[in-house]
């Protein structure tokens, strides 16, 4: 890590901080858990033979069918797609993705990930954290699809993306749950693009993520 650090490796900006050898060790340190988790990623992906689902040791599978009732004032909607009854919405923009899912020909069932305990764990900033998507559908074609509403990416949200691209490779290759995929609407009407690709005899299938 000392010598990682003292390399030329770490690209500062602007170039007046990396020309003053006092002024660059001083923006390092300040931000260090980040110099240290772009080295633990490398290293990991580096060194990893093959990736490995983790189960949680009290709640190793987990089922809409077990959520439990709860309260809210937040808007919602009585769905038909999915196992829970209602839908709350957090945005416009959610409760769009919502309607599209419901409507949607390529989606068989579908649910908000709204207390129902789907999370993956990630490190961030040398804290582990919870990432929890937003929605999981189950296609026509019997596949898993991930989905995350999202505008504006920060390097927290990057870091969230990797984790899950790990933990979709991870249990396609345990194969015991059938196959998973993710993707991430980016912009508002975006998810219709990617849910018409899903559609039976489309000729642009949602690339493997």
């Amino acid at each position: 890590m000392e010598q990682f650090i003292r390399s030329d490796r770490i690209r500062i900006t602007p170039p007046l901080f990396y020309q003053d050898d006092l002024r660059r060790r001083l923006i390092i340190t300040l931000n260090m858990s980040r110099v240290i988790q772009q080295v633990l990623g490398a290293v990991h992906q580096e060194n990893a033979e093959r990736l490995e689902p983790v189960f949680d040791r009290d709640h190793p599978i987990r089922s809409t069918g077990e959520m439990r009732i709860w309260y809210t004032g937040r808007p919602c909607h009585v769905t038909r797609k999915s196992h829970i009854n209602v839908c709350v919405y957090d945005s416009a923009w959610e409760a769009s993705d919502a309607f599209a899912l419901e409507n949607s020909e390529a989606v068989a069932a579908w649910v908000k990930n709204d207390h129902i305990g789907f999370e993956i764990p990630y490190l961030y900033q040398g804290v582990v954290r919870k990432y929890r998507p937003d929605f999981l559908a189950r296609l026509v074609s019997g596949e898993m699809l991930i989905l995350e509403t999202k505008g504006e990416e920060s390097e927290q949200d990057q870091v969230k993306r990797r984790c899950l691209g790990e933990w979709v490779n991870a249990v396609n290759a345990h194969g015991g749950f059938g196959r998973c995929r993710w993707a991430v609407v980016r912009h508002p009407g975006e998810i219709q693009d990617i849910l018409l690709k899903q559609v039976p005899g489309s000729d642009n299938p949602l690339p493997q993520t």
